[in-house]
């Protein structure tokens, strides 16, 4: 049994219910890294910061990495820095960091963690000595709902350049969190605390169940001695390296030598629906494959069992494509705006993929607009579509929008929800490689639509946005 594995156990035979308090730290912790580094490294690219700040904040960064000082001058440094900005753009400052970088420093692992505690019914905090501003973002991706952090302090929506209190940091964190059980009427025996850094040490001790996550040398040492847990978590895949690079470029221009093979058999059937098919059969296995990441499929018999059907995955990594197309390989295509069939990079794939191009500027004649895509569905081909219409930064999903219901709802066809776990982490949202490993897709029963009333169509959306996020919740098999 892995140190995480004995984690896992220790957590499923505590106390239930929410009365065990489950304390998590931030940097090093839940993520890989430092919140910080990421709002300085954006401040000095946006040139927002003066040599004597840098030097000020270098000083102050040696004093505590290296000497073992508390943070109080480098938070110092960095709130009076701010003085005068509003809450409102940092709140924005923050949200955007988060999106752009932070999101994938998220230790994977992490989110095992907090989903065990989480059925556990303990009630999960985070306890960190960054500014709200770094860690709120990340608690409401993990779906933490208390926050104890550095609190800047706010006069009138702006922030004045002091503290409202000293930061949370040492024995500050471990009052804090003192604090935080007594208010709830609980007390500290039996909850589990998680930090990486020695200076967490009086946090630790306070709990019953101290665990030493990812550990610096300096808390390793500690939990040696005292004989805590101590467990390191999987990091996130995120930089290239040139075997990546390699891997990856082989593998796009793989796919690219098959969607060419499969643009010719098309011309030459005069089916363009054949070459497409000749395409999703075997491009994205190939492409795959190359890449080394095998795709775990549960419940693949729901992708064959009702088709034609509408398609809908949720949205995280640029590899969701290729591994739609090894789970669903062929009869189908996705939709686009009518606008792309004028754009020449999309021209080629619209070609191949024969896609459905639908009107979406007259909303008036909505169910008009979605012919071309019925048209699909009723001769047979299933269409794919992402409900949150772009992107997500984490597996957490965003709203879902309308428009694949009021198809599926138009054709008569079943929506199949295509739930992918772990693709983004093969492959990050914003990264131009992909790293090798397993992914793991669940293809959930179909959802019939044919009864489906347009004035219950909110519930209908929501029913089987709430069919994604249990799925999600509760992991691959």
């Amino acid at each position: 049994m892995t140190g995480l594995e004995r984690l896992h156990s220790a957590i499923a035979v505590a106390p239930p219910g929410p009365d065990t308090i489950a304390a998590f730290d931030l940097d090093g912790t839940l993520i890989s890294g430092y919140s910080a580094s990421v709002v300085y490294r954006d401040r000095l690219r946006r040139l927002d910061i003066s040599v004597g700040e840098l030097l000020r904040t270098t000083g102050a960064a040696i004093d505590t990495q290296f000497r073992g000082a508390d943070v109080s001058a480098l938070m110092d440094i960095g709130v009076r820095a701010l003085a005068g900005r509003t809450e409102d753009e940092l709140n924005d400052w923050g949200r955007r960091l988060f999106a752009q970088e932070i999101a994938a420093m998220i230790y994977p692992e992490a989110r095992g963690l907090l989903a065990a505690h989480r059925l556990a019914g303990h009630t999960i905090v985070m306890a960190t000595s960054a500014t709200p501003f770094q860690a709120k973002y990340v608690a409401e991706d993990l779906d933490i709902v208390d926050v104890l952090c550095t609190q800047p302090e706010v006069v009138d929506g702006m922030l004045t350049g002091e503290l409202s209190a000293p930061p949370l940091w040492g024995p500050a964190k471990a009052a804090a969190l003192g604090a935080y059980a007594e208010g709830h009427g609980t007390d500290l025996k039996d909850a589990f605390a998680y930090s990486n850094g020695v200076e967490d040490v009086f946090m630790l001790e306070a709990v019953g169940r101290p665990v030493a996550l990812n550990p610096d040398r300096g808390l390793a040492k500690v939990a040696a001695q005292r004989h805590w847990p101590a467990v390191t978590l999987r990091k996130p895949q995120r930089g290239a390296t040139p075997i990546s690079t390699l891997r990856t470029a082989t593998a796009m221009g793989a796919l690219a030598a098959t969607a060419a093979v499969g643009a010719s058999a098309g011309v030459v059937t005069g089916s363009r629906q054949f070459g497409a098919n000749l395409v999703g059969t075997y491009g994205p296995d190939i492409s795959l494959s190359l890449l080394g990441i095998d795709v775990h499929i549960d419940g693949e018999h729901n992708i064959w069992d009702h088709r034609p059907a509408v398609f809908m995955f949720n949205h995280q990594s640029s590899l969701d494509m290729l591994v739609l197309g090894t789970v669903i390989k062929r009869d189908v295509t996705g939709v686009a705006k009518k606008e792309a069939a004028a754009d020449p990079r999309f021209i080629p794939i619209g070609a191949l993929l024969d896609v459905a191009y639908i009107d979406r500027s007259d909303t008036a004649k909505a169910k008009a607009a979605l012919k071309p895509a019925v048209d699909k569905l009723d001769n047979g081909v299933s269409i794919v579509i992402a409900p949150e219409g772009t992107r997500s930064p984490t597996p957490r999903l965003g709203r879902f929008k309308k428009g694949g219901f009021h198809l599926a709802m138009q054709a008569g066809v079943p929506i199949v929800p295509v739930v992918i776990h772990n693709a983004g982490e093969r492959m990050w949202r914003n990264s131009l490689v992909a790293h090798p490993g397993p992914v793991y897709v669940s293809v959930l029963d179909p959802v019939p639509t044919d009864d489906w009333e347009i004035d219950d169509l909110d519930t209908h959306v929501e029913q089987v946005r709430d069919l994604f996020e249990n799925a999600l919740r509760a992991g691959h098999r």
